[in-house]
């Protein structure tokens, strides 16, 4: 398989995934910005939504869309314990934490990437965020991970998302279950591998 990534976005979630898995895979730098890959492709061609994550299976194929790569990865290792069984009520709980986290937290944050916005309009997107880091923290305060006692790849994905808070000068030490939930992720072997892949390859033109 070939994960198309960029630093700093929501393909790190994946990336984590398929450590955890011990999965082989190629690992190709996407520049968000010329859409031109370390293998210099055209990355439109791979995907023409024009954003990562973006995994190539064997055939040939392309999958988009984070909480579904990280959903069908899980799978082909479901001895790993990623992801519940297909037809488990805790199956859809799953589904219920990535469904939340992509529209509530991901695209929640998103317009605080935008500099150009006036602040009074980020006050209003970073009150209506808190919200959601409210709703996490009460969950996590009894919980080690989302699902109770196990990693799975919402865990994943929500690290990932989390970490882009420093970015946006909001301290996660105001929600202390969940500082300690990202001290927790942040120290699996999993993350420190795919970090440190992602570093070894150098940015695109």
């Amino acid at each position: 398989m070939k994960l198309y990534f960029a630093p700093d976005t929501c393909s790190l979630s994946p990336h984590i995934v398929l450590q955890e898995l011990g999965l082989p895979y190629e690992l190709v730098r996407v520049n968000n910005r010329t859409k031109r890959t370390s293998a210099g492709e055209d990355f439109l061609a791979i995907n023409p939504k024009g954003y990562v994550a973006a995994l190539e299976l064997d055939t040939g194929e392309v999958l988009t869309e984070g909480p579904a790569i990280v959903q069908y990865l899980a799978d082909l290792k479901p001895e790993a314990g990623l992801t519940p069984a297909p037809g488990a009520l805790d199956r859809v709980r799953l589904q219920e934490w990535l469904n939340f986290i992509t529209s509530e937290v991901h695209a929640g944050s998103s317009p605080l990437f935008n500099r150009a916005l006036p602040e009074e309009a980020l006050v209003i997107f970073r009150d209506r965020l808190y919200q959601r880091l409210d709703f996490i923290e009460v969950n996590l305060t009894s919980l080690d991970y989302l699902m109770g006692d196990c990693f799975t790849v919402a865990d994943a994905y929500l690290f990932t998302v989390l970490g882009w808070m420093k970015g946006f000068s909001i301290d996660l030490d105001r929600w202390p279950a969940i500082a300690l939930y990202m001290q927790r992720i942040d120290a699996r072997a999993s993350v420190q591998a795919a970090l440190a892949r992602e570093a070894e390859i150098p940015p695109v033109e």
